[in-house]
């Protein structure tokens, strides 16, 4: 994320009012431009080719396997990211770059196995079991394939800062999406939600393939070095369970939600629960220009501090680390707090004008009920996760661990008490463990700035630790005549 803050400083540094509003628009493209990309074409498409004049059958059937391939693609590509992040990040570190293509090659296939996995089993109870069209489930499949592929090559490319590029990947693929929906539909006399469907396909296989030239275009060697990439597994394996935790938290309120007797069933294979699911996704947008907060400001001002007191670490005086830490640890304070402050001013704003104008298009009644609770919950689920992401940086893997684990299962129990009270306070489970994980975060961060000290000065160990070895000599040294 270096990249773009060294952008957004030179930016924000003209200190105008056209500066700040083009640093804005160019750290929101960078970001969250991918999924608008998304969400806009199937919004086109679907004004297009009429989707709303379909049956409530078939327009339940395509948004389910749209969301379902959304969700499941990111859950089963958060166990192995942040793994294989650490390892690409070592490896340019060290600059063993011919190591990152056998890093990607292994990641891929872990990542499309337990896609697969998955997937495979759900599509054969989909034909079979709910009688869909053996064409419709493979396509689906296949663009569940493509965006978990998508969602894996994302992370190569933004280690490499290469951000601009990912959003021009992404237009690209669903300028296909468009165009190939169109054809199918006007051209070659298609229906709309197979149409709508292959065009989806086709456009995240499109931007796979341009992730992944990308990535072979920066890194040509290969080492065909994979066992040091399974060994980071097992000496990492908290930030599995780190990534999947918290990835599952995003998503376990909706799965609990989907056991209610509000859900609805299609096709005999999908669940979902459409008011409560749309109610988060308007929260999820509400607040989501927090990442473009948190990547601007801590880049920008945090990283200094953090080089700061690593270099008075390596060479300053005693009284130089200590007046660096509290820097540091006061920078951090202040990153917290401007956060939330900014992000609760664009929530607000936000928030007004769902209520004013969604109403308009049809998004009312108990959608509109559920709503606000569930946009308080992801504004403080936003700014748990910047803790989290502090804590990486003080390689505190046991209170990211801590912290991702009891927003997941306070979520999840939560949701459950929530199921049983008026619609208003659904978003209760998400409110509720969101506000006790940062809580722990927070607890955790002021762990890691009393004991900093000990953390950096005595990691290290005099004797390589080991078993069977014979027990070293008491003898420091010896005087001969």
């Amino acid at each position: 994320m270096a990249g773009i803050g060294v952008r957004l400083n030179r930016i924000f540094d003209k200190q105008s009012i056209t500066a700040g509003m083009f640093g804005v628009l160019y750290g929101s493209c960078l970001t969250v431009a991918p999924m608008v990309l998304v969400i806009g074409v199937l919004l086109v498409l679907e004004y297009l080719l009429g989707f709303d004049q379909l049956d409530f059958y078939t327009r339940e059937l395509f948004s389910c396997t749209i969301l379902y391939t959304f969700i499941f693609s990111l859950l089963t590509a958060s166990p192995f990211n942040s793994v294989l992040s650490k390892y690409m990040q070592d490896a340019i570190f060290e600059e063993r770059y011919q190591d990152i293509l056998p890093c990607y090659y292994f990641g891929l296939v872990l990542n499309i196995f337990l896609s697969c996995l998955l997937g495979i089993p759900f599509c054969l109870w989909e034909h079979f079991v709910g009688q869909v069209p053996v064409a419709y489930v493979f396509t689906g499949f296949c663009g569940y394939i493509s965006l978990t592929m998508v969602f894996y090559s994302m992370l190569y490319l933004s280690i490499c800062k290469d951000y601009g590029r990912i959003s021009l990947f992404f237009l690209a693929g669903m300028a296909v999406s468009l165009i190939l929906g169109l054809v199918l539909y006007f051209v070659c006399g298609w229906e709309t939600t197979r149409a709508m469907l292959l065009a989806m396909t086709v456009g995240f296989f499109v931007i796979a393939a341009l992730e992944y030239g990308s990535v072979r275009r920066y890194f040509v060697d290969n080492s065909s070095r994979f066992w040091p990439v399974v060994k980071y597994f097992g000496k990492y394996w908290h930030l599995v369970l780190i990534n999947f935790l918290y990835t599952l938290g995003l998503y376990i309120h909706n799965f609990v939600f989907w056991t209610t007797d509000m859900r609805i069933v299609v096709a005999r294979s999908f669940v979902c629960n459409q008011p409560y699911d749309m109610a988060s996704c308007l929260a999820m947008f509400t607040n989501i220009s927090a990442t473009v907060i948190f990547i601007a400001r801590v880049e920008m001002f945090f990283h200094d501090r953090y080089k700061a007191y690593s270099e008075a670490v390596i060479g300053g005086k005693l009284s130089d680390i200590q007046s660096a830490k509290r820097k540091m640890f006061r920078e951090i304070a202040n990153q917290l707090l401007d956060l939330s402050r900014l992000q609760f001013m664009i929530s607000v704003v936000v928030y007004l004008l769902c209520v004013v104008i969604l109403p308009r298009f049809g998004f009312a009644g108990m959608v509109m009920r559920i709503y606000p609770c569930l946009a308080a919950g992801y504004f403080i689920l936003f700014q748990m996760y910047a803790e989290i992401l502090f804590l990486y940086y003080f390689k505190d893997l046991w209170g990211a661990i801590f912290t991702s684990a009891s927003f997941c299962l306070v979520t999840f129990l939560g949701s459950l008490v929530s199921t049983r009270l008026p619609d208003i306070w659904f978003g209760t489970g998400v409110v509720v463990g969101s506000f006790l994980a940062w809580c722990i975060g927070y607890m955790r961060l002021r762990w890691v700035e009393r004991n900093m000290d000990r953390q950096v000065f005595c990691q290290g160990t005099l004797i390589k630790p080991g078993r069977r070895q014979k027990r070293p000599s008491d003898q420091v040294y010896g005087k001969t005549a």
